[in-house]
C-alpha cells in the first residue's frame, strides 16, 4: 500500500513539473522600467516639504535656528521724540491759471507771442477772422441804427404835440382874456342903449367857446402827458437794450482779437496760422508767474488724517520752507488721492513749474515715546512679534509686540533692548 502511494505521489508531483516546465516556456510576466527622472523629482519635493515642515516645527517648538551674523541687522530701542508725518511727493504748479478761450471761432490770421512768453494784461495774442461774424454785426448795427432813428422820431413828435397843445392853450388863453374885456365893454355900452342886445350876446357866447375849448385842451393835454410819459420810458428803455446789443456785437466782433486777461506766463499755446478754432475752444492759459503751489499725491491710507490748514516742511537750498494744505481732493486713483499745498511764509527763489518737491507732511505734534528704528520686518511680522537679542548677543528670541503708528511701540519691548 505505502509503495503504490508513494509512486502515485511521485507520479503527480512528475506531472506538475512538466505543466510548469511547459507553461514557464509559453507565459512570462514582463515588468515595466522605472524612469530615473521621475523618481528624482518626488525624491527632491519629499525633501523640501520636510525641510520645511523641521523649520516651521522648530520654530513653533520653540527650538533654536542658526543664523549668520552677517545676514542679521540689529539695532537698540531708545526713547526719543516721536515726529508722527508722511513722507510727501508733489510738483510745482502755478497757484492761478486763467485760460484762454475763443469766444467767437475763426480763423488765425496772425500769431503775436510765443509759448512761454511773459505778458501783461491786455496784451494781444492772436488775431482771429470771421467773415460771417463781421456781416452780421454790420447788419446788426444797420437795423439798431433804423430803430433808434425811429424811436427818436417818435420822441419828437411826441414833444412837438406837447408843444401844439401849450400853444393852443397860449391862444385859447389870449382870446379868452380879450373877450373878457370886450364883453365887459360892451356891457357898459348896452346900459346906455349904444349897442344892440345881440352884440352882447354874441360876445359872450364866443367867450363860452373858447372857455369850453380851454377845458377840454386841458384835460387832453393832460391825458397825452400821461401816456407821452410811460411811452417815453418804453422808448428809452428799448432805445437803451438796442445800444447794449450793438456794443455786445461790437465786443464779439472785437473778441477776435485774443488778449491776455491777467499778467502772466502764456502756456499751452500750441496754434498754428490758418487753423479752424470753435467757439469755446482752447487756446492756451496764462500762468502767475510770481506765485506757485504743490499738488501731492499721497496714499490713500492718510486720507482721514489729512485737514486742511495741516503744515509739511521741505529743505531746498540749504533752507527750510514751510506748506500749508490748502485744498483735498477725495477722489482715490490707483490708491493714491491729491492735495494742495501752498507755501507758508517765504517762497523759494527759482523754482519752476513742474518741478518735483519732497516735503514731510506732520500728522500730529511730536511726543516722548519708545521708539524700534523702522525695517522689512513690519512686513514679514505685521508689526505682531520681533526677535529680542539676549544680553549676551549670542541667540535672540521671539516677542510678541504692538506697535502703533509703525516705529512707536506700545508693550511688549523694554529701553535698550536690541531687536
Amino acid at each position: 500500500m505505502s509503495d503504490n502511494v508513494t509512486n502515485d505521489d511521485e507520479s503527480s508531483q512528475s506531472k506538475e513539473s512538466m505543466r510548469a516546465i511547459s507553461g514557464a516556456g509559453m507565459d512570462r510576466r514582463v515588468e515595466g522600467k522605472k524612469k530615473p527622472w521621475r523618481i528624482m523629482a518626488i525624491a527632491g519635493a519629499v525633501a523640501v516639504l520636510a525641510f520645511l515642515a523641521f523649520l516651521l516645527l522648530d520654530v513653533a517648538d520653540g527650538r533654536n535656528l542658526s543664523v549668520s551674523a552677517d545676514r542679521v541687522t540689529i539695532s537698540k530701542v531708545v526713547r526719543g521724540k516721536f515726529e508722527d508725518f508722511v513722507p510727501i511727493r508733489g510738483r510745482v504748479t502755478p497757484l492761478n491759471t486763467v485760460y484762454l478761450d475763443a469766444i467767437e471761432g475763426g480763423r488765425i490770421e496772425r500769431i503775436l507771442v510765443e509759448d512761454g512768453a511773459q505778458l501783461e494784461e491786455g496784451d494781444l495774442i492772436v488775431e482771429l477772422s470771421n467773415t460771417t461774424l463781421q456781416l452780421d454785426v454790420t447788419r446788426n448795427e444797420a437795423v439798431v441804427t433804423e430803430q433808434l432813428n425811429n424811436i427818436r422820431r417818435i420822441e419828437l413828435e411826441l414833444e412837438q404835440n406837447r408843444l401844439s397843445h401849450k400853444r393852443n392853450l397860449i391862444e385859447i388863453n389870449y382870446q379868452m382874456s380879450r373877450l373878457e374885456k370886450k364883453f365887459a365893454r360892451e356891457q357898459k355900452l348896452m346900459e346906455s342903449r349904444t349897442i344892440s342886445r345881440v352884440q352882447l350876446e354874441n360876445t359872450l357866447d364866443e367867450l363860452e367857446y373858447y372857455r369850453n375849448r380851454r377845458m377840454v385842451t386841458l384835460e387832453s393835454q393832460k391825458t397825452d402827458a400821461r401816456l407821452q410819459d410811460a411811452q417815453l420810458v418804453f422808448l428809452t428803455g428799448a432805445g437803451a437794450r438796442l445800444e447794449r446789443n450793438l456794443e455786445l456785437s461790437r465786443k464779439n466782433l472785437d473778441a477776435l482779437n485774443v488778449r491776455a486777461p491777467v499778467a502772466g506766463t502764456l502756456s499751452g499755446f500750441n496754434i498754428e496760422v490758418g487753423q479752424s478754432i470753435a467757439a469755446g475752444g482752447r487756446l492756451g492759459q496764462v500762468d502767475d508767474a510770481d506765485d506757485y503751489k504743490v499738488v501731492a499725491s499721497i496714499d490713500e491710507f492718510y486720507l482721514d488724517r489729512i485737514d486742511i490748514g495741516q503744515l509739511a516742511v521741505f529743505e531746498r537750498g540749504g533752507k527750510t520752507y514751510t506748506l500749508r494744505v490748502n485744498k483735498i481732493y477725495p477722489q482715490v486713483k490707483n490708491g493714491q488721492f491729491e492735495a494742495d499745498l501752498v507755501f507758508s511764509g517765504q517762497q523759494p527763489d527759482g523754482i519752476r513749474r513742474g518741478q518735483t518737491l519732497q516735503a514731510k507732511l506732520t500728522l500730529g505734534d511730536p511726543e516722548d515715546a519708545v521708539l524700534v528704528p523702522n525695517g522689512p520686518f513690519l512686513q514679514d511680522t505685521g508689526g505682531n512679534w520681533i526677535f529680542v537679542v539676549a544680553p549676551d548677543g549670542g541667540e535672540a528670541i521671539r516677542r510678541n509686540v504692538r506697535l502703533a503708528r509703525l516705529i512707536h511701540r506700545e508693550h511688549g519691548m523694554g529701553l535698550a533692548d536690541v531687536v
